[in-house]
């Protein structure tokens, strides 16, 4: 059964949901456009945790009135009510732990929009052409889902791979699925180029930050030193003839970041500067952590990199993620943007881990209040 404390905690949530309900229907509110989506978002990111709690509730009053008719003088009544009994008192535990997730903390930063950084890694060739199948691979999951894919840079490698590639991606709550991904992406295969049949191991490393918006992130334009160039690779008409590509270089940290995919220097300008204040987000949202907790070694957000965290082994056709113990099988499917159970384990561990933390503060207090 779920505690009184975590039951509170819902019923408040519900309360809240109500609350928000008649407010969208209040001519006031409906008159506001900006009133009236911020509480439309707040209503919908809690819809799902208060449609949980009223079906575990339902869920325990079937559970109650078969539990009273085994009492019954009817034997048939006594058998069906045993029968229904079966198949409902398995799904109040996972009810229970469902609704007990609800209840762990958001990430700030869930819903927001990310940038993707793609890199090969050790393994020559071989890990450019996986680091472009990759690319592939999250741009195939990004359709699936209905999410906007921009490539905002790349550097091409032999045999069509890539050395690198910076994605945005934006769309409902892109980060929340995504921040998952940050780490070593590690393939065993045969590459196209192995003449003897031998199996190679080869790494790409992936990080996913939350685009920061300026009020997340206040650069000031005099650390900031900008530098035209040609665009090289593949492009239309004056793509190539221009000093359109910016090169952008923070002179406090050393970051450098450049965009060369629009024809605009003043959009690969934008683009540039949106992708230096995601990096000195990341690097801020880095440093608080570590203020906080200086031994976790959590993935969970990190943009930890050093740390293999999947493997896709093509000879067994196998895909594992390491930090979760998680295997799948068909990788022809994975790499064509079929990743949605990997992640949802990801994000069901991940947020398993934080509920436990959570329970272990909570528990921590009420001993301090004792």
């Amino acid at each position: 059964m779920l505690s009184p404390d975590v039951l509170k905690k819902l019923e408040a949530i519900e309360q809240r949901f109500e609350e928000l309900t008649q407010l969208l229907s209040d001519p006031a509110v409906a008159g506001n456009g900006d009133r009236f989506r911020k509480v439309a978002k707040e209503r919908a990111s809690i819809e799902q945790t208060v449609t949980a709690l009223r079906a575990y509730r339902k869920l325990l009053d079937d559970v109650a009135g078969n539990e009273a008719l085994l009492g019954d003088k009817d034997p048939e009544l006594r058998e069906l009510a045993k029968e229904e009994l079966a198949q409902l008192r398995p799904q109040v535990e996972p009810a229970e732990e469902q609704l007990k997730l609800y209840l762990v903390p958001k990430d700030p930063n869930d819903e927001k929009d990310v940038i993707v950084e793609i890199r090969a890694g050790a393994g020559g060739d071989e890990a450019g052409l996986f680091a472009a199948e990759v690319m592939r691979m999250y741009v195939r999951y990004a359709e699936r889902r209905g999410w906007r894919v921009e490539l905002m840079d790349t550097s091409g490698g032999a045999l069509g791979g890539v050395k690198e590639a910076t994605l945005t991606v934006s769309g409902d709550a892109v980060y929340s699925s995504l921040k998952y991904e940050s780490g070593v992406h590690r393939v065993q295969r045969v590459p196209a180029t192995e003449a003897q049949g031998r199996i190679h191991t080869s790494t790409v490393t992936v990080a996913v930050m939350p685009e920061a918006e300026e009020i997340d992130v206040q650069v000031n334009p005099a650390d900031v030193e900008m530098d035209v160039f040609r665009s090289t690779g593949s492009g239309g008409q004056s793509v190539n003839t221009t000093d359109s590509a910016v090169r952008l270089t923070h002179k406090p940290t050393g970051i450098v970041v450049k965009c060369q995919q629009e024809k605009s220097q003043l959009k690969n300008r934008t683009m540039a500067m949106k992708m230096l204040r995601a990096k000195l987000f990341e690097i801020e949202q880095e440093r608080q952590r570590s203020a906080r907790d200086a031994t976790r070694k959590s993935q969970v957000g990190t943009g930890d990199r050093s740390e293999k965290i999947r493997t896709y082994n093509f000879p067994q056709d196998r895909l594992t993620d390491h930090r979760v113990n998680y295997t799948r099988h068909n990788l022809p499917a994975v790499m064509d943007g079929d990743v949605q159970d990997v992640i949802d384990a990801c994000r069901t561990f991940y947020a398993a881990q934080a509920l436990r933390e959570a329970s272990r503060g909570d528990a921590g207090a009420a001993e301090r209040r004792a």
